[in-house]
């Protein structure tokens, strides 16, 4: 069994069809073929059957086909790793965060890193939650992970800093004039819920908090991304909760930023499942200079 047979049956699967995998891997039909029916005979049965229009997996091969996946994926990861480890001057390296990081915090950086790296390339994986950033790089998505530290993580964790957690209003609101607020002033008040929302004993935080402060937050829509959550905000929908670099560009405009008193604060990491070295070792250094972010400059006046 090789990696290339993997290679070829996955691509197989994706198309649902050896024509189409066939021209995607630059081989003929009957070459594919070949493979197939070879990696089919090592595993001992049909992994694919064929139908008059396109293929679906056997049992065998729903069986076969995560353990395929992650074949694959670390070999990819392998051969990064390796290539790395010679130093941060050629090759990719692929990073995962959420949506939230890879909005706020990441272009600056990948700014500097293309004027000081620019024979390396970025892979940028974005994902809706922390759960599934932790999920994907224990597959071996990504060489790293910029998010907030997970708890009792195996592998490497390199604190970066604090990232504040402000809530979002409307311009006119009548909370938009003050600076700060105490949650408790704000129980009448619906919410907009954000899907990587942090947790905290167990519970989302807003959840947590909100009990804290002696009421349950009446949530007014939900969303997936952190982007959108503000903007929901910005038009009145409900009060969201963002990180701080989010909406640096936003105040002013159409919407208003307020801290909590006492100030909500996460942490910031990059985590890997491997040590960091080469490219990674040169980009957590990178990031961790560059902290905190910089003020975002807004729009010219009138525009």
């Amino acid at each position: 069994m090789s990696l290339r047979q993997m290679e070829y049956f996955l691509t197989v699967v994706e198309e649902s069809s050896f024509t189409r995998a066939a021209e995607l891997l630059h081989v003929t039909q009957p070459a594919l073929s070949h493979q197939i029916k070879a990696l089919e005979r090592t595993v001992g049965g049909p992994l694919l059957e064929r139908l008059p229009r396109g293929v679906r997996l056997t049992p065998m091969g729903r069986a076969f086909l995560p353990h395929a996946e992650r074949s694959v994926r670390s070999a990819a990861q392998a051969r990064r790793a390796a290539r790395a480890a010679a130093g941060a001057e050629g090759g990719e390296l692929h990073i995962a965060t959420v949506h939230a990081v890879a909005v706020g915090i990441l272009p600056e950086v990948f700014a500097r890193w293309r004027s000081a790296h620019p024979g390396v390339g970025l892979v940028l994986h974005e994902y809706a939650t922390t759960q599934a950033l932790e999920e994907q790089i224990e597959r071996g998505t990504a060489d790293l992970a910029v998010g907030p530290p997970p708890p009792d993580w195996p592998g490497p964790v390199v604190p970066i800093g604090e990232e504040e957690i402000v809530l979002v209003v409307p311009f006119d609101d009548r909370l938009a004039g003050r600076a700060s607020v105490r949650l408790h002033e704000l129980a009448d008040r619906p919410w907009v819920r954000c899907a990587m929302e942090a947790v905290v004993h167990g519970r989302p935080f807003l959840d947590w908090a909100c009990a804290e402060a002696g009421f349950v937050p009446r949530t007014a829509v939900r969303t997936e991304h952190t982007s959108t959550a503000v903007r929901m905000a910005a038009a009145g929908v409900g009060i969201a909760t963002a990180p701080a670099h989010v909406v640096r560009g936003a105040v002013g405009e159409d919407c208003a930023v307020l801290t909590v008193e006492p100030p909500w604060t996460r942490g910031l990491a990059v985590f890997s499942r491997v040590e960091l070295t080469g490219a990674a070792a040169a980009f957590t250094e990178l990031l961790d200079a560059s902290w905190p972010p910089g003020p975002r400059p807004g729009p010219p006046p009138g525009h």
